[in-house]
């Protein structure tokens, strides 16, 4: 699901930033610039790992910013082809299901993918999709968590070049699935035995005791998570 990749950039160190140790001032500007961000055909940066290397720093004239030659690596989230992930059902439609991961959000589950036969039902919260087998219901329910197999990477560059070669490029457009552009999707299958809603497979006791037992604010000796410093 996550992986290290090697980057070489240049760093920009304000004059405002001298007070700091010299890796500290790096390590601050390589996550302003690429924490949250997607790399196209690379993933979502979630953060810095390590310095490799940096040069000796050369002051900009009239500026006083520092630039600084360095090779760094990045942990990056990208899960590859066929692994098995875990997330909540946050939307559907008529084309299938929105997943989120909670700090990813840009995961479908098209309705070619879901368990056969499956169709979309509308209710008081919209739409909400039910495989039924045997006689027998079982629905896709919002904010029930889920497991997924991720089937395929879509890439799309939103870069300002890009866009300017499409006068007709609209960020704010809607796709199939009532999504707006996203620069890095997964496609995801939940049709397979294990897969879907835990509450299918593990019962709502056990469903419940899991989620109960993930919480960070349950685990002994801690109270939740702290923001990195």
């Amino acid at each position: 699901m996550y992986t290290l990749v090697t980057i070489a950039d240049v760093v920009q160190i304000n004059p405002s930033d001298f007070n700091k140790p010299s890796e500290r001032a790096i390590e601050d500007w390589i996550n302003t610039k690429y924490a949250d961000k997607v790399i196209h055909e690379v993933g979502l940066c979630v953060g810095f790992h390590s310095l490799l290397s940096a040069s000796e720093g050369l002051i900009g004239n009239g500026t006083g910013i520092v630039h600084v030659n360095v090779d760094f690596r990045l942990v990056v989230f990208r899960p590859f082809k066929g692994e098995i992930i875990r997330g909540t059902i946050s939307s559907s439609n008529d084309e299938g299901i929105h997943m989120s991961m909670g700090f990813f959000e840009d995961v479908i589950a098209p309705r070619g993918l879901l368990f056969s036969p499956s169709t979309p039902e509308a209710d008081e919260s919209g739409t909400v999709w039910v495989w039924r087998a045997n006689e027998n219901e079982f629905w896709f329910d919002r904010t029930e968590k889920c497991l997924m197999r991720v089937e395929q990477e879509v890439w799309q560059d939103l870069s300002p070049q890009m866009k300017k070669l499409d006068e007709d490029f609209d960020l704010e457009s809607r796709d199939i699935y009532g999504m707006r552009p996203a620069p890095f999707r997964l496609n995801v299958s939940m049709g397979l035995t294990g897969l879907g809603p835990d509450l299918w497979w593990l019962g709502e006791d056990a469903a419940v005791a899991e989620e109960a037992a993930e919480a960070p604010e349950n685990l002994e000796g801690t109270n939740g998570v702290e923001a990195a410093t």
